[in-house]
């Protein structure tokens, strides 16, 4: 880690505060990179105490943010992306070791980082609302969006950049400051961003406090993000269990909440589809990453006339994924982030075999460093057996067969999560089925290509135990923002509205 570090124009005493946003003199984490078990430094936490002057200075900044103009604003961002550009190989070194992704998915991270700075540099000149057509006579109204102030972006490890920027980009550009708390598992991209944005923020002689960072477990300071008054808006990123908690205590305080919680996600593979189209996508849907992005593909259900050909060519394919170190080119798979995902995986497949289903291929612990490789496992399942329903965030993929469409998108939607969704089909009739109010319940549906690789141009998010929100692109700016309804009367008198009158005030 030092050594990729070293590659950046600053300095990172990892014991310690370093910046005016940043006051560590809490218990070290200790982190090992999921590639070879090797111990990186060890970062220091913050305090209770800590966290609330970050609170403080990020709602201060906020009170200088919000009156920078927003194309100004989007300058800032513009800047930062350019620092990125410029230190693509290195943060993607950084993903790599930290979270075990291979490089050609970091260096794709990363690039998504770029991508979504542009978005929002390009946005910073288009904020507006509507005029809208007033029932009164030389009275205008119009819609205009103010920021909300300081917003905590509460990221996973899987992603460790990029949800960030999703929130960031989006979110500085509207006018917030923001306080991000990264997984205790990918710390060092969370500060080589927030270093990098320092100082863009600096040259410009802006409060580095814009852009925060509060680095802990969650179990010891997760509580104030969600009961403190003073941050408006809370974008959350992990678990439905932490996410329900985290639900409450915001919205108990009349908060925000942006979630993007579990997915589980589905792709039916038709009679009637492309089977080069189906393989392909459903091979890097369910292994890219180590099968730990929130849209990989979870489960096939395959119409029962190609069943048994399709299961063969999985299998097939299955067996080519190479595995091993993710900064070697020939393997597609690296490890899991650590050994309680694997361990997880083994217990899943366990399961499996308890309520019904079986293992086919795969699955297995390798003898790698770090303990974190296991090989992809495909399971057979009698449909949504009760460990399908769970989101278990490795390489295991269920399958399981169905008669016609109907059951097919009853089987897709009867699952607790509603993130993502595909049908591979050539068939006109089914794939307006599958988009229709009466098809795929899930926040994205997709047609002929898999569950998972959103563009940042989408709004990203879900639907059901997936929590609502919505992220990056489309107009899910305005979730960053608050509305306000304007009326101006020009007419040199008083006329109400709905037609009532105070005729007897002449």
């Amino acid at each position: 880690m030092k050594q990729i570090l070293k590659q950046f124009p600053f300095n990172i005493p990892f014991l310690g505060g370093f910046s005016e946003t940043w006051f560590g003199s809490g218990p070290e984490i200790a982190i090992n990179t999921p590639v070879d078990g090797r111990a990186l430094p060890s970062v220091k936490t913050i305090t209770i105490g800590e966290l609330d002057k970050i609170f403080t200075l990020s709602q201060t900044a906020f009170h200088f943010w919000r009156e920078v103009p927003a194309p100004e604003r989007g300058q800032i961002v513009r800047e930062f992306s350019e620092r990125i550009r410029r230190y693509k190989n290195p943060l993607a070194q950084i993903i790599t070791l930290e979270m075990g992704k291979p490089m050609r998915e970091s260096l794709g991270e990363v690039q998504e980082v770029i991508d979504i700075c542009d978005y929002a540099v390009g946005l910073s000149r288009q904020i507006g609302g509507p005029v809208l057509p007033s029932e009164r006579r030389s009275h205008r109204m119009f819609e205009q969006w103010h920021p909300l102030g300081p917003i905590a972006v509460i990221t996973a490890f899987n992603f460790p950049m990029a949800v960030w920027a999703w929130n960031a980009a989006i979110g500085l550009t509207c006018g917030n400051s923001i306080i991000w708390k990264p997984s205790s598992k990918a710390l060092f991209s969370a500060i080589v961003c927030t270093l990098i944005m320092e100082q863009v923020l600096k040259n410009r002689e802006f409060p580095a406090s814009i852009c925060s960072l509060a680095i802990g477990r969650g179990s010891e300071i997760g509580d104030s993000f969600g009961t403190d008054q003073r941050i408006p808006l809370v974008s959350y990123t992990g678990s439905t269990k932490i996410g329900r908690i985290l639900g409450k205590a915001v919205q108990e305080r009349f908060g925000r909440l942006i979630l993007e919680l579990g997915g589980n996600n589905a792709v039916i593979v038709s009679q009637n589809a492309n089977l080069e189209i189906a393989l392909g996508s459903i091979f890097f849907g369910a292994l890219g990453t180590a099968g730990q992005r929130c849209t990989s593909t979870r489960r096939v259900v395959v119409h029962e006339q190609i069943y048994n050909l399709f299961l063969s060519r999985l299998v097939d394919i299955f067996s080519k994924a190479k595995i091993g170190d993710p900064f070697e080119p020939e393997n597609f798979m690296g490890p899991l982030v650590d050994q309680a995902a694997a361990s997880a995986m083994l217990n899943a497949m366990e399961k499996v075999r308890k309520d019904g289903g079986k293992i086919i291929f795969g699955g297995e612990l390798l003898p790698l460093p770090g303990g974190c490789y296991i090989s992809p496992a495909i399971a057979e399942v009698p449909g949504n057996i009760p460990i399908v329903a769970e989101e278990t965030f490795a390489p295991l993929l269920y399958v399981m067969k169905y008669h016609n469409l109907e059951e097919a998108i009853n089987l897709q939607n009867s699952v607790p999560q509603g993130l993502s969704s595909a049908i591979i089909t050539n068939d006109l009739q089914e794939s307006e089925r599958f988009l229709s109010a009466t098809g795929s319940d899930c926040g994205i549906a997709n047609v002929n290509t898999g569950t998972n690789g959103a563009e940042i141009g989408g709004a990203f998010g879900g639907e059901k135990a997936t929590g609502g929100g919505r992220e990056s692109g489309s107009d899910s700016w305005k979730s960053y923002m608050r509305r306000q309804t304007c009326t101006i009367n020009y007419s040199g008198t008083l006329e109400l509205a709905q037609g009532i009158k105070l005729d007897f005030l002449k």
